[in-house]
């Protein structure tokens, strides 16, 4: 069986994210991984053209970011006590983004969530998760937000 030595935990700090952090921690447990745990906040820039002056934008992206290094450092703390494990806050695209988070911290393995997104922005903008799937270089594991019924 291949080695696991790092694996990339990709969170959105929704009710589902702590789901996915659980499994991140036990694979990580097993394997003595380190966890590299991430956080893509959107970079908006399509909006400009909709009559949003790229400073609003600029500022709201700038104080979303602010914000996740904060709840990122405490879900860090919450979720993978006694771990390897750091985090990481990125802006843009959150498919592109993970991909290139995990080729940066040469991930053997992404955990991700099956949906972060629900109604018109799952359909706007897809799912992340399948285009992780489809284009990592590592296996990836998929964590439905809740247990089955």
């Amino acid at each position: 069986m291949p080695s696991v030595n790092n694996i990339l935990c990709a969170v959105d700090f929704s009710e589902g994210s702590a789901r996915v952090a659980a499994y991140a921690a036990a694979l990580a447990k097993a394997t003595g991984a380190a966890i590299c745990c991430v956080y893509v906040a959107p970079s908006l820039a399509e909006y400009v053209g909709f009559n949003v002056p790229q400073a609003a934008l600029d500022t709201f992206v700038g104080d979303v970011v602010e914000s996740a290094g904060t709840s990122m450092h405490d879900f860090i703390d919450e979720h993978f006590k006694g771990l390897p494990a750091k985090g990481q806050v990125l802006t843009g695209y959150p498919a592109e983004e993970i991909l290139k988070a995990a080729e940066d911290c040469h991930a053997d393995m992404i955990v991700m969530g099956t949906h972060g997104r629900t109604g018109i922005d799952r359909i706007i903008f897809g799912s992340v998760a399948e285009k992780v799937v489809k284009t990592a270089a590592c296996p990836v594991l998929t964590v439905k937000p809740r247990e089955a019924a």
